[in-house]
């Protein structure tokens, strides 16, 4: 990164080693120094700004307490560890950020041994610190373990199922909830600190545990004691759940005073079992445009750091998919009171915040849910309503024991639109929606469909919520082939396929987004190209007189290869022995890394060069293999 002379503390920081070497004193400082530099780097690559601003001084403070990384910090969802990283070694790697062959955008355990739990979904924190707290025990360790996660996490169920745990098997494990959602209350002041601190120093902890073991002795009184307690530290603090679960509960404390941060960490950190630490903080702490506006800010592309202002370097003046659904779900509900839009925290990616504003008694966000989101889509559909979830496909595959077991079981009308399938690209592996066509085609009941534009899209988008039983249609991350968009709607046909050019010898048989260059290349091969539409149920007469009519098929989907659309067609052909051949493109059996989408496609050879030359390659071998007699030019 450039402009480091500006940052002398900064500067000398290499690791965690160094920042433990600062006085006491210098630690406010470089907060400030820290949250300058992650301003100017964002600005610079994209990603994720607000929550990262908002956990500047609970990093230093973690960083400067726990001997990392023999202790354990292990972050929830990671969108708020480049702080994190740029104290551990990859300061100047920051400008490489989300790119390909740079770092992650998330903690990433092959990047640093600092990253102790790669993670890119949420609510995970608390269950992988779990595991490594029980694992050093078994082994006789005496390493501590912190888990952070967000309030935003907290809310999916997977966080407290882990607590549970936590709570009954006694772990020696410090949760720390970062609690964004509101502004510093008044209540966390000098009273609120002070008593924080008392609650969490080493001699109230060992006064507490010598008075239970008294008091066992006596059991009515330790119930009494108990209870006292419990109401006392209800009138002062909101942490009376957590104690339920097990837990001893300290805070809320303000997570952006480091100072104070240290002082009760240190206490923590000499205390064992499990615990949790309630800070308070702001997204966007630091930067006036991220604080006036956290959520426009939390996930940003290149941005001028003097006025909040993005760069624009979109061309492209088409629709997004994602803007194409939420037209179509504003028209849909209009015309038919009985659909129900549902979102598992994604409203703005969803692109569902007009229709927020214009039906709000028919929107529900369930947080971060997708289990709840998918049941709650159920249990509307039993009573006649037309629910429509919208969910990226890396998140759906969540919630896929409630698609099979309270959706399609019970042949329930839950459209899914599934947003960001295929490859999503800066995201990386974490997010790339690389599996839906496989994990959904092998359940019964369920329509699959794959728009090759925007206006199929809205089409059958319809044609879903028209079907009397569970959908889904599946879209990748931004825009589209650019055409026009039918303000009318109209039902397809299920299961039919669609021929877009006539040719002889080779079918290619192409599934959504693959459909635009496999015309193109077709037109140059002669070959005749099908926009197959539907991934489930195949039309299959087409595809039997296709197999009738050519020499072999070349099948083309942003999906894993395996289990996935041509697998389908393979598995058609094979049961009704039509013994033709089948040369599959697609995602390849390993994880796609980090990258702009375009980057992604290439490394997958889903990018116009990397299909032409897959497709040629199959034809040179096809005609190599072929008898002298039979051999044709393509």
């Amino acid at each position: 990164m450039t402009g480091l002379a500006h940052y002398p503390l900064l500067e000398k920081i290499q690791s965690p080693d160094d920042l433990r070497t600062l006085h006491f004193d210098e630690l406010k400082p470089l907060c400030d120094e820290l949250r300058a530099f992650l301003i100017e780097s964002v600005a610079e690559t994209g990603g994720h700004l607000g929550a990262s601003l908002g956990t500047i001084e609970l990093t230093v403070a973690s960083h400067y307490v726990f001997n990392t990384p023999d202790d354990r910090l292990v972050w929830d969802v990671g969108h708020q560890t480049y702080p994190h990283k740029i104290l551990t070694g990859r300061r100047e790697q920051m400008n490489t950020m989300r790119k390909k062959d740079g770092l992650s955008g998330f903690p990433k355990r092959s990047e640093s041994p600092y990253d102790t739990f790669g993670v890119g979904h949420s609510s995970t924190s608390i269950s992988a610190a779990l595991g490594m707290a029980t694992a050093s025990k078994l082994s006789g360790s005496q390493r501590k373990h912190v888990a952070i996660i967000g309030d935003g996490a907290m809310s999916g169920g997977m966080a407290f199922e882990a607590l549970n745990n936590v709570g009954e098997w006694d772990a020696d494990l410090l949760v720390i909830l970062n609690d964004n959602d509101m502004s510093i209350s008044p209540n966390v002041g000098g009273l609120n600190k002070y008593l924080t601190r008392i609650l969490s120093s080493r001699f109230y902890s060992s006064a507490r545990e010598s008075g239970k073991k008294v008091l066992d002795i006596v059991p009515p009184m330790r119930e009494f004691a108990r209870r006292a307690e419990e109401h006392m530290k209800g009138m002062m603090t909101p942490g009376t759940l957590f104690e339920e679960l097990g837990l001893n509960y300290y805070g809320p404390v303000d997570g952006h005073d480091v100072n104070e941060l240290v002082q009760v960490l240190q206490n923590l950190k000499n205390m064992d079992g499990p615990r949790l630490l309630h800070i308070v903080t702001q997204k966007g702490k630091g930067y006036k445009f991220a604080e006036e506006d956290a959520l426009a800010l939390h996930a940003v592309t290149p941005f001028d750091p003097h006025t909040g202002k993005k760069i624009n370097t979109s061309k492209s003046s088409s629709p997004t998919y994602s803007q194409v659904f939420g037209q179509w779900l504003c028209d849909i509900a209009k015309a038919d009171e009985r659909v129900i839009g549902i979102t598992p925290a994604m409203r703005e990616g969803s692109g569902m915040v007009e229709f927020e504003k214009r039906f709000p008694t028919r929107y529900f966000d369930v947080g971060i849910a997708e289990q709840h989101a998918v049941t709650f889509a159920a249990g509307l559909a039993c009573e006649d309503k037309k629910p429509v979830v919208a969910i990226y496909s890396t998140f759906l595959q969540r919630a896929y024991d409630q698609l099979i077991h309270d959706v399609a079981i019970q042949n329930l009308p839950v459209l899914f639109a599934i947003d960001r399938a295929g490859l999503v690209g800066e995201d990386g592996a974490t997010h790339a929606g690389s599996f839906d066509y496989s994990f959904l085609r092998c359940i019964p009941n369920m329509v699959i469909m794959a728009p090759a534009d925007e206006n199929e899209c809205r089409q059958m988008l319809y044609t879903g919520h028209q079907y009397e039983g569970p959908a889904s249609v599946r879209y990748p991350r931004g825009t589209g082939p650019g055409v026009d968009i039918q303000s009318d709607m109209s039902a397809l046909p299920i299961g039919k396929a669609e021929v877009r050019c006539h040719g002889s010898h080779i079918a290619l048989l192409a599934f959504g987004s693959l459909v635009e260059d496999a015309v193109k290349m077709g037109k140059e091969l002669g070959a005749t190209v099908v926009n197959m539409r539907f991934v489930k149920p195949l039309d299959e007469a087409l595809v039997f007189e296709l197999a009738d009519s050519h020499e072999y098929f070349i099948t083309l989907e942003e999906n894993a290869i395996m289990g996935g659309a041509g697998s389908a067609v393979s598995e058609l052909l094979r049961q009704h022995q039509r013994p033709i051949p089948v040369h599959h493109i697609g995602i390849p059996d390993h994880f796609i890394e980090q990258g702009a989408r375009q980057e992604a496609l290439a490394m997958s050879g889903l990018d116009a060069r990397g299909l032409r030359t897959q497709i040629e390659e199959i034809v040179v071998s096809h005609n190599t293999n072929k008898a002298p007699n039979q051999r044709s030019a393509h």
